[in-house]
């Protein structure tokens, strides 16, 4: 098929081309360049509610088995026994009384990853019981989750993680404003995308579609139908309809904002995109948090929570109505991805496609990630 030579007008960009969608390969790389070499939001801390609680996650082609200790602080391994390396937890989660046993041969570690007993192990006294321990994974907590990092080296979590809210918001506390770390679970629901996961990270940081596909959203936050997303503009967040009282499917009141929510920050949405697979929404009475975990190149499983005053939760009051509405964003949103993900391996798309003025950042998201996998713009 002939390429077209003439020249694009200035209010188009190109877009990646439709392999870096389709081509194992491709994904090979990111999960080795991105997902196994940067910080990773795997649990929300809470989820592990105490000691010997553990929940297993795939990140990048690793398992990681993340507990709680006895002292009840979090820690992060390989989910490898050291011995013949049997998986060691099986299951997604659950709660053990003080160690982890290898199914396989029964090695056994305490919840520091130490090996604690093994069969025969007293009659090998020159074994380190540390040495040979389970292989452990860096791990911070923010925002009431834990993230995680492969990397032998990781890299700064306050010049990547932390600041990618800055970067959006202006202001290093504007965020610690919502205390998503002290919130409590409303809801939550895990959503199986046949999409590839650039595909829901280019349609999150645009709004060039809302007016198309999301009728609910738009009415409550009616800027968005000019079609430029809040993450275009740093601090910008964007405003409830005159006549909208809450961050709700039809607008009705949601709960009193947050404690701590400024009065420039009522009344207003923000997103953040944390590169490479964490969306945040805030909204002055709860904020959703987006986890993304990309299964293959076609497929990403997204787990998406509900946050809210702890009183809120704790009184059984009804959440529906603000759960619904970015439950219909999100079914809008992947259902708009795997329409798109066919394309990606169309002769039409060899080259890519474009981008419009309002989307232009997102070739700003193309040229870092083609910088962190080591390729030519192309």
């Amino acid at each position: 098929m002939p390429v077209s030579t003439t020249p694009a007008p200035a209010s188009l960009i190109a877009t990646l081309p439709g392999r870096y969608y389709t081509d194992p390969e491709i994904f090979r790389k990111e999960q080795e360049k991105l997902f196994e070499s940067m910080w990773f939001c795997a649990v929300r801390s809470a989820d592990l509610s105490g000691p010997g609680a553990f929940r297993t996650v795939r990140v990048g082609r690793e398992s990681i088995v993340i507990t709680r200790s006895r002292s009840g602080e979090l820690r992060a391994f390989l989910n490898v026994c050291r011995h013949r390396g049997a998986r060691l937890c099986t299951e997604e989660s659950g709660q053990v009384r003080r160690s982890l046993q290898c199914p396989y041969h029964a090695w056994t570690y305490d919840l520091d990853g130490k090996l604690i007993a093994a069969p025969n192990l007293i009659k090998m006294p020159d074994v380190d019981r540390v040495a040979y321990g389970l292989i452990k994974v860096a791990l911070r907590e923010w925002l009431g989750y834990a993230w995680v990092c492969l990397a032998d080296e990781p890299p700064s979590f306050e010049d990547t993680v932390m600041y990618a809210a800055v970067e959006r918001l202006g202001d290093a506390a504007a965020i610690e404003h919502y205390g998503t770390e002290n919130l409590a679970l409303g809801k939550r629901i895990t959503y199986e995308v046949k999409a590839n996961w650039k595909l829901i990270v280019e349609n999150f940081m645009e709004c060039y579609h809302c007016a198309t596909i999301h009728p609910e959203l738009t009415a409550v936050l009616p800027e968005f139908a000019k079609g430029y997303a809040a993450q275009y503009y740093v601090g910008h967040g964007a405003e409830f309809g005159e006549r909208i009282q809450g961050f709700t499917v039809d607008g009705s009141a949601g709960f009193g904002k947050l404690a701590e929510v400024s009065a420039e920050q009522d009344r207003r949405y923000y997103a953040i995109t944390v590169k490479p697979t964490v969306f945040v929404n805030l909204v002055p009475d709860h904020v959703i948090l987006h986890r993304m975990f990309p299964l293959a190149e076609d497929r990403t499983s997204v787990e998406c929570d509900w946050l809210y005053a702890p009183e809120v939760v704790a009184s059984g009051a009804d959440v529906s109505k603000s759960v619904e509405l970015f439950h219909r964003v999100n079914v809008q949103d992947f259902a708009a991805c795997e329409r798109t993900q066919p394309a990606m391996s169309s002769r039409a798309y060899r080259s890519g496609g474009v981008l419009v003025p309002s989307e232009h950042h997102i070739g700003i998201f193309h040229e870092w990630l083609l910088g962190r996998l080591g390729d030519a713009r192309a």
